[in-house]
């Protein structure tokens, strides 16, 4: 693990992968421009602004690693023939990974408190509204990348993965319940998508419901309990995108 967490950080240095850090900047001024001034003010414009940061934020996750595995594909061949544990490898890169979503959320927070300033969450549920915002930005941008370090040890090319990760963006978009309202069998597989948890977290933070005059959404209700659980479930798709990362590298002498 030592090792190839070693070699992932190596290689992010040396392809520039910093640059990186100025589409993100660029993406969050963008939302940011266009949010509005109600920003946490009204329902409606709250709720509106945050999807949009979750889709960006998703963007970013899956945009970071969609590609990695598919690189290295022939390497991890040679080197899984010869003892290579994958779950050595997986967890190398996840931690990898964990780093850098960390590092990229923290333009996108800072920007989104500039922006808002005046008129930034008074308060936040289990700790300061920032850090809250924060962790919710980072969970949501950690399990994307997961997600494409899946859809990258599964697909056999770069090319592959391309075309595969505007259909994983727009499943989000669409199952979040965001855009539209979803009832039955969407509404249940919506609970499998990052976006609405993700969404419910920060509409969570910013206590949407004391905003709202007719509706009152229980998925979004300001209380630590809802926020750790909201928080709890995008960690745990983290986790389980890692384990079928491992479970696909498994076979990958086979395709």
């Amino acid at each position: 693990m030592k090792i190839y967490f070693g070699r992932n950080r190596r290689g992010f240095f040396n392809d520039k992968g910093w640059k990186l850090l100025i589409s993100v900047v660029l993406i969050t001024m963008l939302i940011c421009s266009v949010t509005g001034e109600s920003m946490f003010r009204d329902h409606d414009q709250t709720k509106s602004g945050a999807f949009a940061l979750v889709c960006a934020s998703i963007w970013i996750g899956i945009f970071n690693s969609i590609r990695v595995i598919c690189r290295e594909r022939e390497i991890l061949k040679r080197e899984h023939r010869t003892g290579l544990h994958m779950s050595s490898y997986v967890v190398a890169r996840w931690l990898f990974e964990a780093c850098l979503c960390a590092a990229e959320v923290v333009p996108v927070t800072v920007i989104v408190w500039f922006v808002n300033r005046e008129h930034f969450i008074e308060q936040g549920i289990i700790l300061p509204p920032l850090i809250e915002l924060y962790i919710s930005f980072f969970l949501i941008t950690f399990s994307a990348d997961a997600l494409a370090l899946v859809i990258s040890a599964v697909v056999k090319d770069e090319n592959t993965a391309m075309t595969v990760m505007p259909f994983a963006l727009i499943i989000q978009l669409i199952m979040s319940g965001m855009v539209f309202e979803l009832k039955g069998i969407p509404e249940k597989v919506s609970t499998l998508t990052i976006s609405r948890w993700g969404l419910n977290a920060i509409c969570t933070s910013a206590d949407v419901n004391a905003m709202a005059r007719l509706s009152y959404n229980k998925e979004m209700e300001a209380t630590a309990v809802n926020l750790l659980h909201q928080w709890g479930i995008l960690l745990l798709f983290a986790v389980v995108y890692a384990i079928l990362t491992v479970i696909a590298l498994e076979f990958v002498d086979s395709y």
